[in-house]
């Protein structure tokens, strides 16, 4: 007994060996590939290559449990030659090997990436593809009208370049959508057109998965003898493919259809068979879900032992591999097995045991997105980054050359005006830092004065009156987080971009809250601006914001809209305020009617604190400009402020 278990340790030994050896040989293998190609010359042909190569060795970087090296280094290299076209194809194909696993928020903002590309390479196949993708992924997120509307408009260039394959995928994918919003009759008719295109082409595989959709809908109508006459439609080409998981989904499905007719042993034979195929390709997932559909039709037919037993093996397998949402359901079925059967206790400890899985997957969930949302955050910095080492020759020739100038000027007049040069330098430096700082203190005093601290205080006030808690509690965690980063904030003359942009969008977070809502923001930052590397003086945009929504948005009768743009032109930062409001001259009659015309004092310090930096910086195109603006009949139609900085670098 014991040679012969010795004889099998040494055997399976050797396999798992032998295994990882020939994984090891074709990591080799695979990576010296993509050394090879990172040596090849940077253009849109080694993009290529690179997506070739993804693509081929997909299943080894699944298996590896790795990001996929190839796509990575295609990525980096198509955004250093700016590449649309290469970085729409990477992104989609990264995308979808996200929603695979489903991370449906990191394939949504790949695939939005990739959208973004396709539209700038303006090839039509790859928007097509990119909508698509787009709409799958919102369609995951159960963001129906979302999908609609991106699977719509991959519907119209599809039919626009004659490109059935995706003119099939976006007529199929609006089915499902009509399919879950419980439209049964134009699923139907969106799974027919589908079917139609797939029969011409000769697509088994998409006529398998249209009949079985036109099945689903059939179901949901409960025109049970149509739904089982397509269902068997599906069978049949799936048993043609020999495509096992389509054959089990379809099994499947007919004993759901009959069990509804109550036909209960045609129902339970064709549960058996889909339970068999799952068992011969060791489908886990697919088996647990067999046993726990047996166990209810069986509770059904008040067999309730016999239906305990296909439960508590759906248990099995959810509790060996881990199928958190297969014992939410098992436990909930034999909570209900037990109900049926009188035995109220036992029924009440298993649906405890489900809230339990429930309570756990919802957590499962949260974290999950919270991942998701960090590692788009991470792929963010990523690519600036990748932007900033691209024209990092650039800046290091420009700082050489400015350096150099600066020594050549400073040695030439060290020794006639090192003295007096200094004490002048001295004494300009002094002034102008004490008058930086009344500016930036009497700033902030303007922008967060009392008014809007008791204004605040009221709102939360008013909230807990209201037993509105939750959103009292919230008002006050971003009241108090942007005093704090403001009195941080205030200690600089410059600060980050992105600090700047962060306190703003909490001051108009905190607006609207007191506004109910009547105006929505947009923050837009222009992709060649580094919020990290980008110094702006802080709260230097909070008073024309502040001026656009009490003089302009509030006034309005419909929601009004304020958008922040910020793009740099040259070694110049535009920031631009634009608002839909009534415009100035409205505003300014109101005043007039309540007695209360006069100067923003936050305005007019502003306005002083940009002087001073076009005089540092003998910036002649330094300036504030004001832009009313007028709708199509010429009636005032909100305003405009462009705010233009040099751009102050950190470095």
């Amino acid at each position: 007994m014991l040679h012969l278990l010795l004889r099998r340790f040494l055997v399976i030994s050797t396999f798992i060996l032998f295994a990882c050896q020939l994984h090891a040989q074709d990591s080799t293998l695979i990576y010296h590939k993509l050394d090879s190609i990172k040596r090849l010359r940077d253009d849109t042909a080694k993009v290529k290559l690179l997506v070739q190569n993804a693509r081929q060795f997909n299943r080894f970087f699944d298996a590896a449990k790795q990001e996929n090296a190839f796509l990575q280094e295609g990525i980096y290299v198509g955004l250093k030659i700016r590449d649309n076209k290469g970085l729409a194809e990477a992104y989609n194909d990264l995308g979808t090997a996200k929603r695979n696993k489903s991370a449906y928020i990191l394939a949504l903002d790949f695939h939005t990436r990739a959208l973004k590309n396709a539209e700038e390479s303006k090839d039509k196949l790859l928007l097509a593809i990119s909508y698509n993708n787009v709409g799958v992924d919102y369609r995951r997120l159960e963001d129906l009208d979302n999908a609609f509307k991106n699977h719509f408009k991959a519907l119209q260039i599809a039919e626009e370049i004659n490109d059935v394959k995706n003119i099939c995928v976006a007529t199929n994918s609006i089915g499902n959508i009509q399919l879950s919003a419980k439209k049964y009759e134009d699923a139907i008719v969106h799974f027919n057109q589908a079917l139609a295109l797939e029969t011409k082409s000769n697509n088994k595989l998409g006529m398998a998965i249209n009949y079985g959709n036109i099945g689903y809908a059939y179901e949901g109508l409960g025109q049970l003898d149509r739904a089982v006459d397509n269902y068997k439609k599906s069978l049949a080409a799936n048993i043609e493919l020999d495509n096992s998981t389509g054959m089990s989904i379809c099994y499947t499905s007919l004993g759901s259809a009959y069990q509804k007719k109550k036909e209960y042993e045609t129902a339970m034979d064709y549960l058996m068979k889909s339970l068999a195929v799952n068992d011969r390709v060791d489908d886990k997932v697919h088996s647990a879900e067999n046993y726990l559909q047996i166990g209810k039709l069986l509770t059904e037919q008040h067999k309730f032992e016999e239906g305990r037993k296909f439960i508590h093996n759906a248990i099995y397998l959810g509790e060996t591999w881990r199928f958190k949402s297969t014992l939410m359901e098992a436990y909930q079925a034999l909570a209900d097995n037990y109900k049926h059967a009188g035995d109220f206790e036992a029924s009440l400890e298993n649906m405890r045991q489900s809230l339990v899985y429930k309570d756990s997957l919802l957590n499962e969930k949260s974290a999950t997105a919270y991942a998701q949302v960090q590692a788009i955050y991470d792929v963010d910095r990523k690519d600036n980054q990748i932007k900033v080492l691209q024209h990092e020759k650039d800046i290091n020739q420009m700082r050489t050359k400015r350096n150099f100038a600066w020594l050549m000027s400073l040695a030439i007049i060290l020794c006639v005006l090192v003295i007096g040069g200094y004490f002048y330098i001295r004494h300009r430096n002094l002034q102008n830092n004490k008058h930086t700082l009344q500016l930036e203190l009497r700033s902030l005093r303007s922008q967060m004065n009392p008014h809007f601290i008791f204004n605040s205080l009221s709102s939360i006030h008013r909230y807990i009156w209201g037993n509105n808690q939750e959103e009292a509690s919230d008002y006050l965690t971003k009241f108090s987080k942007l005093m704090r980063m403001i009195l941080e904030n205030s200690q600089h003359t410059f600060i980050p971009l992105g600090n700047e942009l962060e306190s703003l969008t909490l001051y108009l977070d905190l607006e609207a809250l007191r506004c109910n809502n009547m105006f929505e923001y947009q923050v837009n930052v222009d992709d060649d601006v580094n919020m990290d590397e980008v110094l702006v003086p802080p709260l230097i945009i909070q008073p024309y914001v502040e001026n656009a929504i009490w003089h302009g948005l509030v006034h309005r009768k419909e929601k009004g809209l304020l958008t922040i743009d910020v793009k740099i032109k040259g070694k110049l930062l535009y920031c631009t305020v634009t608002d839909n409001g009534i415009g100035r001259k409205k505003a300014m009659e109101i005043k007039e009617k309540k007695g209360r015309v006069h100067q923003s004092l936050g305005m007019t310090v502003t306005e002083g604190r940009i002087a001073l930096i076009k005089k540092i910086n003998n910036s002649k195109e330094t300036n504030i400009s004001i832009v009313d603006l007028y709708d199509e009949n010429q009636e005032p139609g909100g305003t405009k402020v462009i705010i233009v900085l040099p751009v102050e670098f950190l470095f």
